[in-house]
């Protein structure tokens, strides 16, 4: 029998975010379209930003990165949004802006019975292989030679993947790319793959909703969704060997690693970073922004929007379980602001 999944934290993005379709946009109003890692924290700001007296009101639509890239270019929103980022000549080829908002984590998620939360341990190579169909049950010596506490059952594994071009796909097979070699050379890394085997389902939300109705179940989702709906998660080896669990801390020792200095468009690696205790998925989200905006008074509001979120949002990105961006890193997207016809003076 399958369990009905809600999830609280997208019908809280939903109430946040109203989807006006069909109706004419009133003043203060942005679109925004893209990424599901992005929603929850994009939502709480909206919702935020509007009790704190502010007049824009944020429509914004989940349906991944690959969609929320497409849309830009075919400038049917204000803003796209991506945790894949786009390469440099793409970006120029459109007319487009990149610039992060926030970092967070990507984590695993499973349905064992007798497994709770962060007690079973999975490193990148055996993730990868579970991925890519080569370790099928739950109780095979490679799990349970990392895993000699628990009681691991004769149970087949069931991966659930996403099945829409999405930037969490793109941060989660980059990072399986990075420590498994067979998987970089047999699969590869991007927002949309042809995955060797398992469910798709569509959304951060939908991946855990069909984790959550398999038993047997793994899948991997942005870390707010798995921790406003109490999935449970596991515990990955860190780049320096040990096993840590998804926590606040260990996502502000990865995002300490982060070389900002060197990223070109804002494009930083947060994956498998150095350093005891670190995630090692973990990745910035993006906003693509046009240089040249059909509308630029509607541009101009979603650069203010996203000013206040830098000024005022950052509490409620650590409610979330988001990283901040550092100050340096959003004084310098300030400055590339002014590089958008009509953007305000901040």
């Amino acid at each position: 029998m399958r369990v009905p999944f809600v999830s609280k934290l997208a019908l809280l993005c939903a109430a946040a975010m109203p989807f006006m379709a069909g109706t004419a946009a009133r003043a203060g109003e942005i679109t925004g379209a893209g990424s599901s890692f992005a929603a929850p924290i994009y939502g709480a700001w909206a919702a935020a930003e509007k009790a704190a007296g502010g007049n824009v009101t944020l429509n914004y639509q989940s349906i991944g990165s690959g969609a929320g890239q497409n849309q830009i270019i075919a400038r049917t929103v204000d803003f796209g949004a991506s945790d894949a980022p786009m390469a440099a000549s793409k970006l120029e080829a459109n007319g487009l802006l990149q610039f992060p908002t926030v970092t967070g984590a990507v984590v695993a998620i499973v349905n064992v019975p007798g497994i709770g939360t962060d007690q079973l341990k999975l490193s990148g190579d055996v993730l990868a292989d579970i991925f890519a169909g080569k370790i099928t049950n739950w109780n095979d010596t490679r799990i349970a030679s990392a895993n000699p506490d628990l009681k691991l059952p004769d149970l087949a594994i069931a991966p659930v993947h996403r099945a829409d071009g999405s930037g969490t796909t793109f941060v989660f097979t980059s990072y399986l790319a990075k420590v498994s070699p067979s998987w970089k050379s047999e699969v590869g890394a991007a927002s949309s793959i042809s995955w060797p085997g398992g469910a798709g389902a569509r959304g951060n939300d939908g991946v855990a909703a069909t984790v959550h109705n398999t038993v047997g179940g793994i899948g991997y989702v942005e870390y707010a969704y798995a921790a406003n709906n109490h999935l449970t998660t596991t515990q990955l080896k860190d780049h320096a060997g040990s096993f840590v669990e998804p926590t606040m801390a260990a996502f502000q020792a990865a995002a300490k690693g982060a070389d900002w200095d060197h990223a070109e468009n804002f494009a930083v690696d947060l994956l498998d970073t150095a350093g005891q205790g670190a995630w090692p998925i973990m990745s910035a989200t993006f906003v693509l922004l046009p240089t040249a905006p059909k509308d630029t008074a509607r541009s101009a509001d979603v650069i203010r929007f996203f000013n206040w979120a830098y000024t005022h949002g950052n509490d409620t990105a650590l409610k979330l379980n988001y990283v901040p961006l550092p100050a340096s890193v959003e004084t310098k997207v300030r400055a590339a602001w002014t590089h958008v016809a009509g953007a305000p003076k901040l």
